[in-house]
């Protein structure tokens, strides 16, 4: 399993952060997950749901799974209101 800690402002901003973390964790192809952990975040906008959803698409073409773990509050408010819990495994 990859976890991949994200800040507390997850925003367009951390996009070159998050896809050269994930390519890192897929490109290894030994593992069978890749954790988002959203203990830190604070805040998450569109572009994250759109970096997220296409880690997931990603993912699941090497026949991996996207887990997102420790969300809560606002951040956790935005996952269900855009309905993540239908496409992720939320923890």
């Amino acid at each position: 399993m990859t976890t991949i800690v994200l800040p507390s402002k997850f925003d367009f901003s951390y996009h070159k952060n998050f896809t050269d973390q994930y390519a890192s964790a897929l490109a290894d192809g030994s593992e069978s997950a890749i954790v988002l952990d959203f203990s830190s975040v604070e805040y998450i906008d569109s572009a994250a749901l759109g970096m997220m959803v296409l880690l997931k698409k990603k993912a699941e073409a090497e026949n991996r799974t996207v887990v997102i773990e420790n969300a809560s509050g606002a951040a956790l408010d935005v996952l269900n209101i855009a309905n993540f819990k239908n496409l992720f495994e939320i923890k």
